[in-house]
């Protein structure tokens, strides 16, 4: 397999961990030492620093799981990601790769009613870990920054 074809992989493999709710395994997708963060695109796009959610280390990640686990007892769902194809932006060999690609969060509430909850863009550095792709910054761009419950789960 190419390495393209891996990160391609790791990508699918991102949607689906939060998808099927294995979100300790979906923290394993990342580097040890790595960055999660989610902005909505009108902050971005004005260079304002304020994110609806940030992790600075895999163990924040992992922190925000067990959060997630133990405390949440409200908005129950599950999710399903509709991510677009991958867009390479640069493929360094010493050093990080940059992607992106376009997504779309649907979730589905305990009664079954389903419902467009978030769009947006990654944007993705990922670095390889015994040849393996992980992802070393993942910055979740929201187009909205108007999100109509609590953001719990990752994104």
């Amino acid at each position: 397999m190419s390495r393209r074809e891996a990160v391609r992989d790791l990508v699918v493999e991102y949607g689906a961990l939060i998808d099927a709710d294995r979100l300790e395994d979906w923290v394993e997708l990342f580097a040890s030492d790595c960055r999660y963060s989610v902005i909505s695109a009108e902050n971005l796009a004005q260079d304002l620093p304020q994110t609806l959610m940030a992790c600075d280390s895999k163990d924040m990640l992992r922190d925000r799981v067990t959060a997630y686990r133990e405390v949440n007892e409200y908005n129950f769902h599950s999710d399903r990601h509709v991510i677009g194809g991958v867009r390479f932006r640069d493929e360094s060999t010493g050093g990080p790769w940059r992607i992106e690609a376009n997504y779309s969060l649907f979730q589905t509430d305990v009664e079954g009613v389903t419902r467009l909850f978030l769009v947006g863009q990654y944007d993705m550095s990922v670095v390889f870990e015994d040849e393996r792709p992980r992802f070393a910054d993942v910055r979740v761009v929201v187009d909205t920054a108007s999100i109509p419950t609590l953001l719990a789960t990752p994104i």
